[in-house]
């Protein structure tokens, strides 16, 4: 009897990362995504953490992880919270592709595939991964208490506002914002704003 976790066949042909296969990716880890079966994301992503330990692969397949977002419901007076998934079918997986962690991934049960051209993955831009919630981008904004700032974001897009507070770790900033004639405060995300020159 084989443990599960070393079959890396998909039921059907098993690829080689060597018949024909030039060497893959530029030795950077990136985000990538994998389409699976529906229902079997977290299979996926329990099957693929084995074998990466198994084969002491942590170095090249650093996370994977399924996007996900808590709603909160009330039924018949009780507050519960429920988790779904955001991408139904998808997995996101941060690593260097070479043809060993490529064939890994690839040959996984479950999966059918990377997103991107035939058998090369197109990594996720930055922007697509703060998007998507699968990483918080750090932002460092150059504004201090009573700049001028332009909102780029969000509901007050195209609006100017007064700095009144800055919070770095929550990368949150307060804001005086002019509103039917009168001056409201509101709180803006690091990346919904842009500093005037």
């Amino acid at each position: 009897m084989t443990d599960k976790t070393e079959n890396l066949n998909t039921g059907g042909t098993t690829l080689s990362p060597l018949e024909g296969e030039g060497l893959r990716g530029d030795g950077t880890a990136k985000w990538y995504v994998i389409h699976t079966y529906s229902g079997y994301e977290n299979k996926v992503k329990t099957n693929i953490e084995k074998m990466v330990e198994y084969r002491g692969m942590q170095d090249l397949i650093l996370e994977v992880t399924i996007p996900t977002e808590d709603r909160v419901e009330i039924k018949n007076g009780q507050r519960k919270v429920k988790t779904r998934k955001l991408y139904p079918g998808y997995v996101v997986i941060k690593m260097i592709v070479n043809n060993e962690t490529w064939y890994l991934v690839r040959n996984t049960e479950g999966v059918t595939g990377f997103v991107g051209h035939g058998s090369d993955p197109i990594p996720l831009t930055k922007e697509e991964v703060v998007r998507m919630g699968v990483e918080k981008m750090r932002i460092d904004l150059d504004v201090e208490t009573g700049d001028t700032i332009r909102i780029i974001g969000g509901p007050f897009e195209g609006q100017m506002g007064i700095v009144e507070d800055i919070s770095p770790d929550k990368q949150i900033v307060k804001a005086k914002v002019s509103m039917f004639g009168r001056d409201t405060p509101v709180e803006l995300e690091f990346s919904q704003v842009g500093k005037l020159n």
